[in-house]
């Protein structure tokens, strides 16, 4: 599996956060991989065969070959189907609203197909990223898409910008109520404005950067133990920390930890 990330152009640099690519070979026993929320949305062109996507009720559906992934709420289960050839665009939390043409809350855990998300642009940019022969020129379509978009954009809120900002800034370890008052918001039109810029709520955001970085800790190995890794993170104990830890990964902290933990740094972007 060769996974590698790469910067935005400085003018998109507040905007996407990283670009990626995943190739593997075929596997003749593919396995499920679960994905974790992390808060950020995420742009996907399969350039290679396509993934299942699985349900709760364990059926599937193959994913669009060029879609938007909305908000994930709650774990993801994928697989390939053949041979992964992935490049993705990863924005930051709220960023991507400005670009669709469609609400953000409409998305939440779909894959959203380029031409409903953008029309017929989106089906311009899903040809030319899948005619390109290198990352580079992937890299580059997408760069010049997003750059003629952000010449006439609907304005990212700043009220939504500034609360994730500091949502980032203190690793989820906030509550809405802090963040009404730091930022002087109405408590309600802070959670709607944030709402219609994110497709989340404050409060999921906090909870899912709040894991993230426990999840950092875990792949850096960086703990004595997942009690101290539940303080460290501001967890009320170790209770509250697994509660949380069940709700976006589906499953206890030590067996995430053996499992899954390399494949949803990957996606998730702790890595």
């Amino acid at each position: 599996m060769d996974y590698r990330t790469f910067e935005p152009h400085t003018d998109l640099e507040a905007i996407v956060k990283c670009f990626w690519t995943l190739e593997a070979p075929k596997e003749l026993m593919p396995g499920k991989q679960r994905i974790v929320p992390d808060g950020c949305m995420e742009m996907i062109f399969h350039y290679g065969d396509l993934y299942k996507q699985y349900a709760e009720s364990g059926t599937f559906i193959a994913q669009p070959k060029c879609f938007v992934f909305g908000q994930i709420t709650s774990p993801l289960d994928i697989e390939p189907a053949g041979i992964t050839g992935i490049f993705a665009v990863r924005f930051y939390p709220g960023s991507f609203a400005p670009f669709a043409a469609i609400p953000v809350q409409g998305m939440e855990n779909r894959a959203v197909a380029l031409t409903e998300v953008f029309g017929e642009e989106g089906l311009l940019l899903e040809n030319e990223v899948l005619n390109a022969r290198t990352t580079a020129g992937r890299i580059a379509a997408t760069e010049a898409f997003l750059l003629k978009k952000l010449n006439s954009p609907v304005a990212v809120d700043r009220i939504a910008r500034s609360t994730v900002e500091m949502i980032m800034q203190l690793k989820g370890q906030v509550s809405v109520d802090e963040l009404s008052e730091q930022l002087q918001v109405n408590r309600r039109q802070l959670e709607r404005r944030f709402s219609l810029a994110t497709g989340l709520g404050p409060k999921q955001l906090s909870k899912m950067i709040r894991l993230q970085a426990a999840l950092k800790k875990l792949l850096g190995n960086q703990f004595a133990s997942l009690t101290a890794i539940a303080y460290e993170s501001d967890y009320y104990d170790q209770a509250h920390f697994i509660k949380d830890f069940k709700e976006f990964t589906g499953m206890s902290p030590k067996m995430f930890y053996a499992d899954n933990l390399k494949m949803s740094a990957l996606f998730s972007g702790t890595e």
